[in-house]
């Protein structure tokens, strides 16, 4: 059976359209393969200049890399740059990249959602079957994808024939879109140093995984180990299992952030309160008083530091007690949470081989893998 016959999209009491197990998931399946209807740059030129603009591969040798000669952008190959002329790297998106390199004052959140829209404007003249799936997907417009599209839209209007610009509500709804769709892939792991997304990705299969703070899944990408024709492309894999019928959850986020971050980011992007299992109980530790707008960067990251060591002596208590504690995500925790430095990943076994669940654990972040003695537990 193939992965996308596991899943199928369902309406879900208060939380809108989701995607739910047809059959018993068991730990380490593929549940999804999806490939972005668009990719866009997250970073700046000098950044950017590091990967492939088609691909997003990280770039080997500048032997076999290739530069747009309009407007700078860099391929890793010959390949890379014929296969983006041909749809992705259209003229239109060739002049409007020119030109928003000519916008070096303009600040990089409005940068990086430019080029989204130069991105999906793009779309709509050169697929726009594609665009029209792009449209379909949710997205309530708020008031700050206005505000950005009242900024951004005389830059894109500029770009289109005078006949042809794209109204403002258009590219507020776009802006909607992209805010709670996108997908974000990243560099390369480091451990001593904070990863950045180096693009962003619309996966339309993909976007209707609703938010856990414990998720049951978790997707990968293998954008430098893949082939390039689908290098883009991410996979959802079974935490544990599930039985028929179960929805199918991600975590938008790393799983260790603390209650009243994960609460603003998911407020902030999706336009959502989290009310899963995890946070019902997490709203009501007194220690959850951690957001007052007067601390200081040094204090919140000693006050992080220190809910995370109390996590884990938590954990550990919960484990050795059967799971008795007030703590429903200990086991989460010490079971499918990465302990490399800096990580914070997640761990899912590997596919099982002829129907024999895998016992060997990858990270989703890092790409450490772990022999797992425990075996699978739903």
């Amino acid at each position: 059976m193939s992965a996308e016959c596991m899943v199928t999209v369902a309406e879900i009491e208060n939380r809108g359209r989701g995607l739910v197990a047809t059959q018993p998931l068991k730990a380490g399946q593929i549940v999804l393969r999806d490939s972005p209807v668009l990719l866009y740059s997250s970073l700046l030129p000098s950044s950017s200049s590091y990967y492939c603009h088609n691909c997003h591969k990280t770039l080997q040798s500048s032997s076999s890399s290739q530069v747009c000669p309009s407007c700078s952008v860099v391929f890793c190959s010959p390949d890379c740059l014929t296969a983006a002329a041909s749809c992705s790297h259209s003229p239109y998106l060739c002049q409007a990249l020119s030109r928003l390199r000519n916008c070096p004052d303009l600040p990089l959140d409005r940068q990086v959602q430019a080029r989204f829209l130069i991105a999906a404007y793009n779309l709509s003249l050169v697929n726009r079957s594609e665009f029209q799936v792009l449209l379909n997907l949710q997205g309530a417009v708020t008031d700050d994808d206005i505000t950005a599209a009242n900024s951004l839209h005389p830059l894109i209007s500029s770009l289109f024939p005078p006949s042809s610009i794209p109204p403002l509500e258009l590219t507020a709804a776009l802006l909607a879109k992209d805010r709670q769709n996108a997908f974000g892939l990243m560099e390369p792991f480091v451990e001593d140093r904070q990863r950045s997304v180096r693009a962003y990705g619309i996966y339309p299969k993909a976007s209707f995984f609703n938010h856990d703070c414990l998720p049951n899944a978790c997707r990968f990408d293998y954008v430098d180990a893949a082939a390039e024709n689908n290098n883009s492309d991410i996979i959802v894999r079974m935490i544990h299992d599930v039985p028929q019928g179960r929805e199918i959850c991600l975590s938008y986020f790393p799983v260790n952030l603390d209650y009243s971050t994960r609460q603003k980011r998911l407020l902030d992007d999706y336009g959502f309160n989290c009310d899963c299992d995890r946070c019902k109980v997490e709203a009501n530790w007194s220690d959850n008083d951690n957001d007052n707008d007067n601390d200081v960067d040094d204090d919140e990251n000693e006050e992080q530091l220190m809910e995370e060591e109390q996590d884990e002596e938590m954990a550990a208590a919960d484990a050795e007690n059967g799971g008795d504690t007030d703590f429903p995500h200990a086991y989460f925790f010490m079971r499918y949470m990465c302990d490399r430095n800096n990580c914070w990943g997640t761990l899912a076994p590997l596919p099982p081989s002829n129907a024999t669940p895998s016992t060997v654990m990858e990270c989703n972040v890092c790409g450490n893998l772990k022999n797992d003695a425990i075996g699978s537990q739903g």
